[in-house]
């Protein structure tokens, strides 16, 4: 039976060393220690090899399964992963500094430029300063703590919380690449950092307004500025965006399938005249990926979790740097923000829910997915006609607050 995270969890250490297979040749083992690593053993050039992929759980199962499908694709290429694994790891060995092991996650990452982009401002205004200089295995908590707390002293908690993230990433990928096995970053928990704000934020108008002005002239990619536009207008999960593929977009009638949610159930999105053209263009720049959000690094998968967010961060940052007033939300928020609007509105509020996809109890709860169908179509047409209008009346009446923005 192939693994899963239930079973590593349940692993207990022996006297000796045991295995636990997986399948295809990878496999747990589990040390004396009570370490569970994940390793490959196969054949190659006529003899038996074994490679190490990293250890649980610092390295999910779901990244050794990938990294043993790439091990896999060495081997078809007549290629040794343990060879290919000593290569690159004597390649590694220059790399001591914070910064150059920053730098080496920077280079490896999936994400886009705008997630890299952002990284990097944080990086150099606040980590490398700090820790960039140290070496990697030198770095204690309280290294980590005291950079923390000078970004706290100047008012920027929830800063300080971005930038313990940061560093907890750049640890967690030197783990995996068996450079240090401490995470300094784990020894501080969030909540000696910042009280989590409450989600309860929606946009003003003005700040609507404001949004969709700095989204039209920041330098991220197009296909991540429609991305948060279509997010706006059909009230949809990121993650819902994120995993869209072009077979579940109907043009023709005007809907979006999107076949499992939150809630394990299916759900149509009724397309506005604006979110159509909006997948159009999406169209025209992902070409032959099945995708709706193509990475741009790697076709065949959508982009990366934390790209949308990057965006929102860059523009933030962007705005500050200019002097004009900014108040962070997320891209969760941007739906909360069409709920609001349409609560006020006068739209029904089981047609809302309905949009969101949110699980009703009781007997609205009853009713089929295509259930407000009529009602949730005409709602988000006028949802994206109010959008269309906020911008539209800056542009035409108040050209200076374009100018400022921009």
């Amino acid at each position: 039976m192939p693994l899963s995270d239930t079973k590593l969890k349940s692993l207990k250490p022996r006297s000796k060393p045991y295995e636990v297979a997986d399948s295809g040749g990878m496999f747990a083992e589990v040390l004396a220690s009570g370490a569970v690593v994940f390793r490959y053993r196969y054949r190659i050039f006529g003899k038996r090899e074994k490679v190490t992929f990293g250890s649980y759980p610092a390295m999910s199962l779901k990244q050794a399964r990938e990294k043993h499908l790439e091990a896999r694709a060495m081997i078809e290429a007549g290629k040794s992963p343990a060879r290919e694994k000593q290569r690159t790891k004597s390649e590694d060995t220059r790399a001591e500094s914070f910064r150059e092991f920053a730098e080496l996650w920077l280079a490896e990452s999936e994400a886009g430029p705008d997630w890299r982009e952002v990284q990097t401002q944080w990086l150099n205004r606040d980590i490398y300063p700090a820790l960039g200089n140290q070496r990697l295995k030198d770095i204690t908590p309280d290294d980590v703590l005291t950079m923390l707390d000078s970004i706290k002293k100047r008012g920027a908690a929830h800063s300080a919380l971005r930038v313990r993230g940061i560093v907890k990433q750049v640890f967690d990928y030197s783990i995996a690449r068996q450079r240090v096995t401490f995470n300094p970053a784990v020894a501080i928990p969030t909540k000696i950092i910042a009280k989590p704000k409450s989600r309860e934020r929606a946009l003003s108008e003005a700040e609507i307004r404001n949004f969709l002005l700095a989204l039209e002239s920041c330098n991220a990619d197009l296909s991540n500025k429609i991305a948060l536009r279509l997010i706006f207008i059909t009230m949809v999960r990121k993650g819902e965006l994120r995993g869209a593929k072009w077979r579940h977009v109907d043009f023709d009638i005007g809907e979006w399938l999107i076949p499992e949610t939150k809630n394990g159930k299916p759900h149509i999105v009724y397309l506005s005249s604006q979110a159509l053209a909006l997948f159009r263009q999406l169209q025209s720049l992902a070409g032959a990926s099945e995708w709706v959000l193509p990475s741009g690094s790697e076709p065949r998968k959508p982009i990366g979790e934390s790209s949308l967010n990057s965006v929102l961060y860059g523009i933030e940052m962007a705005q500050l740097r200019k002097g004009n007033k900014w108040e962070r939300f997320t891209v969760h928020d941007l739906r909360r923000t069409a709920s609001t609007k349409l609560h006020e509105l006068g739209f029904n509020s089981d047609v809302i829910e309905k949009a969101l996809n949110h699980s009703m109890r009781g007997v609205r709860g009853i009713y089929n997915r295509a259930q407000y169908a009529d009602q949730r179509r005409e709602m988000l047409q006028r949802w994206a006609d109010v959008v269309d209008a906020i911008e539209q009346a800056v542009r035409v009446l108040n050209p200076f607050i374009r100018k400022q923005v921009a």
